[in-house]
């Protein structure tokens, strides 16, 4: 192989079907971040220029809406690739992921650590095509043995929730602590 395939290689642009609608989203955001420099940062008077608090922030900015624009320029006037919109439908459903991650976060307060990990962690098998009793007792299982790792074995101090208040006194405080 000689120097210049190499530096060809080296330099290949592989291009995926979003690559457009990744440019104008990084071109966008960049730019938002940038309309807002002047008012999420100070400037001091008297100051050196490169001291300024504004002054490498700014930089920064900038030289990521100027890059963010050339990458939509080399998109722009790269040629077309088919499944556009099928590539972009996959990065909106993988932000299904995150909802289920807010959902069990804004639920283990009030039915505690265990059974919230219990119930997403089958619900997640279940989501994602696990349908045999075999394979969602499997996803239980898993849960309840990382519940109890993280309790015992680590230590790690977790949320009981708010359904732990409802339980008799003596399997509350068992609970409580072991759970």
């Amino acid at each position: 192989m000689t120097h210049t395939k190499t530096l060809k290689s080296l330099f290949k642009r592989y291009r995926r079907p979003g690559d457009i609608v990744f440019a104008w989203f990084c071109v966008v955001g960049s730019v938002f971040l940038l309309s807002q420099i002047f008012d999420q940062t100070a400037y001091k008077d008297g100051a050196k220029l490169f001291a300024q608090p504004r002054f490498w922030p700014a930089v920064s900015l900038l030289l990521m809406t100027a890059f963010a624009a050339f990458h939509l320029l080399g998109s722009a006037l790269s040629e077309r690739i088919d499944g556009r919109w099928r590539e972009v439908w996959l990065w909106v459903s993988s932000l299904e992921y995150a909802g289920w991650f807010m959902a069990y976060a804004f639920v283990v307060p009030y039915t505690g650590y265990l059974l919230t990990t219990i119930v997403f962690a089958v619900l997640l098998a279940f989501r994602v095509g696990y349908r045999s009793a075999k394979m969602l007792l499997a996803a239980a299982g898993s849960a309840l043995v990382t519940v109890l790792l993280f309790k015992t074995l680590l230590k790690v101090n977790l949320p009981s929730g708010l359904i732990y208040e409802q339980l008799p006194d003596g399997l509350r405080q068992f609970m409580l602590t072991y759970f």
